[in-house]
């Protein structure tokens, strides 16, 4: 036999085979050896779809549990935030005990989130970004660029890769030109409307 079932020799074809069905079954030969290449590429594509979804379903499979959980972590956060620094101070020890039970909760919570790929997206100072906050204002910051994440409201979370809650924060308002800060135009500049 040949070597490449392409190169049949005569002598390797049926008796009965002319020159016309030689190169038929030499033809169909070659489209079978396409098909079963075609067959193989297509098992190693799913195979590597499976791969990828699999690992997709184990990232993910805490999403929906994750986000109901982050309403908890809010209200654990305003609880501490409700505490300022000259209260603490003042407290008798029952009532400090109890802080501090309610900042190691919240501390565990976010742990155990993070453990589980849900990370606290880090919003304040940072530059706007559409594709991670949600800008619920924008108000007068002074020294700061405009576009800059003033204050979040509510924090936001990433999944792996993904979104889970964007971050709902204020934002620094353009000034308009105004050296005054305010947002109000000099008397007599001109406003470029083509913008």
């Amino acid at each position: 036999m040949a070597e490449n079932d392409n190169d049949m020799l005569p002598e390797d074809m049926p008796p009965e085979a002319g020159p016309g069905e030689a190169e038929a079954l030499r033809a169909e030969v070659a489209a079978l050896k396409d098909r079963a290449l075609r067959a193989l590429a297509e098992a190693e594509n799913t195979r590597k779809r499976a791969e990828r979804e699999k690992a997709d379903i184990s990232q993910y499979a805490v999403t929906s549990f994750a986000r109901a959980l982050l309403p908890v972590a809010d209200n654990l956060k305003r609880a501490l935030d409700a505490v300022p620094a000259e209260k603490r101070a003042a407290m008798d020890d029952g009532a400090r005990a109890i802080l501090e039970g309610v900042e190691a909760t919240e501390r565990e919570l976010q742990a155990v989130l993070a453990r589980h790929g849900v990370k606290l997206i880090e919003a304040a100072g940072a530059k706007f970004d559409p594709h991670l906050h949600h800008a619920v204002a924008e108000v007068p910051a002074p020294g700061q660029d405009p576009g800059t994440v003033v204050n979040v409201v509510q924090s936001g979370y990433t999944i792996g890769e993904r979104l889970l809650r964007p971050a709902m924060v204020t934002v620094a308002k353009a000034g308009m030109g105004s050296p005054r800060g305010d947002g109000a135009a000099e008397p007599g500049a001109r406003i470029d409307t083509k913008v």
